[in-house]
């Protein structure tokens, strides 16, 4: 559709995520990068000159104050986006802020309430609920292709190696399995079933470095309806997801950045879609903030700030049960 607004983003943080959902940008229509912040001058300073941004910022405060920003993505380390989110929205700022929002759900209340409050948007910036594959997906539940949904299992997993000093393995960094990649099942769970769980059976590894390296999952949602979750930073896994319905299933190859879904129905010839794009996948996200903010919406209806407050409650009482704590 031409004609659309541009709108006008500020990145925090000029890190590697940072660095792939400026990259998709580009496919995003209507999107302009305007400033990027970081504490390193060199680093932002080369992020802006590899993306071709005219503007860098030391601190998210000058970011947030900036009136040629629109919205502000932040792309750093878990335990400060709640800080970032903050600063962003007391400005007044629009927020996209990563996976996940905060470390725990108490943070992610205060972010919810302020956005509430100054009647700002805010969305964590799930990616995977965008893509195509994932959306075609929840039309065939809706639509109630495969029945009653019974079952799902999901999981992610990759094998980050041993530093125990890198992000992933240091729990002053926010680091461990279910907040970097567990995340992604236990949100897919509440997408898939929409609600969170009444009941929980986990178990978990937790390493030397006092992170949780591995863990499963079996999330109970009432008469029979479950999900098998499982995540791991030392474990190359499959990172597929499937669900089960009383008619039917649906598979989606490497859900979290899957570009194609397979819908099997008993009797019926399977039904196979695949995307076809040309991005990453962070375009999407991107897309829906951006319509949200031409709208004048504070949130997203396909990723709404009060679901990723619930999610990190689900989150906050897995980790209760192995004693962690952020």
């Amino acid at each position: 559709m031409e004609g659309k607004k541009t709108i006008r983003w500020g990145i925090m943080g000029p890190g590697g995520i940072s660095e792939g959902f400026a990259k998709d940008l580009a496919h995003a229509q209507g999107a302009e990068l305007a400033a990027v912040a970081g504490r390193d001058p060199d680093k932002t300073a080369a992020f802006a000159g590899k993306f071709g941004i005219a503007k860098t910022h030391g601190s998210i405060e000058e970011l947030a104050a900036d009136p040629e920003v629109d919205i502000v993505y932040i792309g750093t380390v878990h335990p400060v986006h709640k800080e970032h989110a903050l600063a962003a929205l007391a400005a007044g700022k629009p927020v996209l802020c990563e996976k996940p929002l905060a470390m725990n759900a108490a943070e992610a209340r205060e972010i919810a309430g302020l956005a509430e409050s100054k009647g700002v948007f805010v969305m964590e910036a799930m990616w995977t609920r965008f893509l195509p594959a994932i959306r075609q997906a929840r039309r065939w539940l809706d639509e109630g292709a495969i029945g009653e949904v019974r079952l799902l299992k999901a999981e992610f997993g990759f094998d980050a190696g041993w530093n125990p000093d890198g992000r992933l393995l240091n729990k002053d960094l926010g680091g461990g399995t279910l907040l970097d990649a567990g995340i992604y099942p236990v949100s897919f769970a509440s997408f898939v079933f929409g609600e969170q769980p009444e009941r929980i059976e986990s178990v978990a590894r937790i390493g030397e470095t006092g992170v949780d390296e591995q863990f499963s999952l079996l999330l109970g949602y009432g008469d029979g309806r479950a999900a098998s979750l499982h995540g791991s930073i030392r474990l190359e896994m499959e990172n597929d997801a499937w669900i089960y319905g009383t008619k039917g299933r649906i598979r989606i190859p490497g859900f979290l950045w899957s570009r194609g879904a397979e819908l099997r129905v008993k009797g019926e010839e399977p039904v196979v879609f695949e995307d076809g794009r040309v991005c990453n996948g962070y375009a999407f996200e991107a897309e829906e903030a951006m319509d949200a903010l031409r709208e004048g919406r504070t949130s997203s209806e396909i990723m709404p700030i009060a679901e990723s407050v619930r999610i990190l409650e689900t989150m906050d009482r897995i980790r209760a049960q192995w004693g962690l704590t952020y």
